[in-house]
């Protein structure tokens, strides 16, 4: 064997030992609140794809949409109709297409209203809260009563909050926070909307 090769097994030996104690350290088990934010794309398909990693271990799950008000959505198209899935729309469209603050905020209360009954409830595994940060940033709900209630769920729940700018209050809660960057996005080089990748 050369040097080169016998310098790289050591490495990945070292490496390897350092990753099997850092999972021999964890032990615990909890249900986690994780935040997806920043500007990039890709924060409410990340979460969809732990939907579908829930589904996957045969547990059910929940997805609240806020905001956004299409039908035709690849993601509602494959998930809404799975019997181990609640999807609600819980809004009309984005705010610019709305134009009716009271409907909007009409619209988030009962969406918020029947996420508070999927965060009580023991049986679903993943609470998907799509688009939440903008109810906070517009006022339309305050994290007076959205902390309490996450911080109420079952023990083993895990929570997935995505949307732009999430109060520094909600990322400090929150047991894992990614926020996506955008880099490059196809629609400002007059790229409309793909399905399957936007939509």
């Amino acid at each position: 064997m050369s040097a080169t090769d016998e310098a790289h097994r050591e490495r990945a030996r070292k490496h390897k030992a350092a990753v099997d104690a850092r999972i021999a350290a964890a032990q615990r088990d909890k249900g986690l609140l994780l935040v997806l934010t920043g500007n990039g794309k890709g924060k409410s398909s990340s979460a969809f794809g732990m939907v579908a990693r829930t589904l996957g271990y045969g547990r059910k799950a929940a997805v609240f949409q806020f905001i956004k008000g299409a039908e035709n959505v690849g993601e509602r198209a494959f998930f809404a109709s799975h019997p181990d899935v609640i999807w609600e729309k819980c809004g009309e469209g984005f705010t610019w297409e709305t134009q009716d603050r009271t409907r909007d905020i009409a619209a988030a209360r009962a969406g918020w209203d029947k996420a508070c009954a999927a965060l009580r409830d023991p049986g679903i595994s993943l609470v998907v809260l799509d688009e939440l940060t903008y109810l906070v940033t517009y006022r339309y709900l305050g994290l007076d009563e959205i902390l309490p209630a996450i911080e109420a769920r079952p023990p083993m729940q895990h929570v997935v909050v995505t949307g732009r700018a999430a109060d520094d209050a909600l990322i400090a809660a929150a047991d894992t926070v990614s926020a996506i960057r955008d880099v490059k996005h196809a629609f400002r080089d007059g790229v409309r909307a793909q399905e399957g990748i936007d939509l």
